[in-house]
C-alpha cells in the first residue's frame, strides 16, 4: 500500500490527499481511493516588511479609519473588513507617503488591499528612494 501526502498553500485551510493503491490480484488492475483530512499549520509565512513598518502602517490605518481600540489590526488586516472604501484607501495612501517621505505611483497604491501589501510597497520605494 503506497501512501502520498500533499499539502495546498494557496488556501487558508490546508488539505492533505492521502492517496492509497490497492492491487487487485485476480484482475490485474489498480483501485485508487483518495481521502481528503485537514492538516495542522506547519508553515507560516510572514511578512516580508520590518515589523517597525507593519506597526507604522497599523497605525495610520487605524486613524484614518477610526478604528476602536478593541478591534485588532495586523499585517493581514484588510482594508475592505475594516469598511474601508475607495475614498478610505487613497486618505490612507496620502497619510503613508506623507508618514515615510515617498510617492507612490496612483497605479500601484491601487493595488494595496492589505496592511501587509502597504508595507511591503513602502520598504521598495524607500529601498528605491535610498539608491
Amino acid at each position: 500500500m503506497a501512501s502520498i501526502t500533499a499539502s495546498s498553500t494557496s488556501r487558508p485551510r490546508q488539505l492533505a490527499v492521502v492517496v492509497n493503491q490497492v492491487k487487485c490480484f485476480s484482475q490485474g488492475r489498480t483501485n485508487l481511493s483518495f481521502t481528503l483530512r485537514p492538516l495542522s499549520t506547519r508553515l507560516r509565512v510572514s511578512c516580508a516588511a520590518k515589523s517597525e513598518t507593519v506597526d507604522k502602517v497599523c497605525a495610520i490605518v487605524r486613524k484614518q479609519l477610526s478604528v476602536e481600540k478593541d478591534k485588532k489590526v495586523t499585517a493581514e488586516t484588510k482594508f475592505v473588513d475594516l469598511g474601508a472604501d475607495s475614498l478610505d484607501t487613497v486618505e490612507i495612501v496620502m497619510g503613508l507617503e506623507e508618514e515615510f517621505g515617498i510617492e507612490m505611483a496612483e497605479e500601484r497604491a491601487q493595488t494595496i488591499a492589505t496592511v501587509e501589501q502597504a508595507a511591503e510597497l513602502i520598504e521598495e520605494l524607500l529601498m528605491e528612494k535610498a539608491k
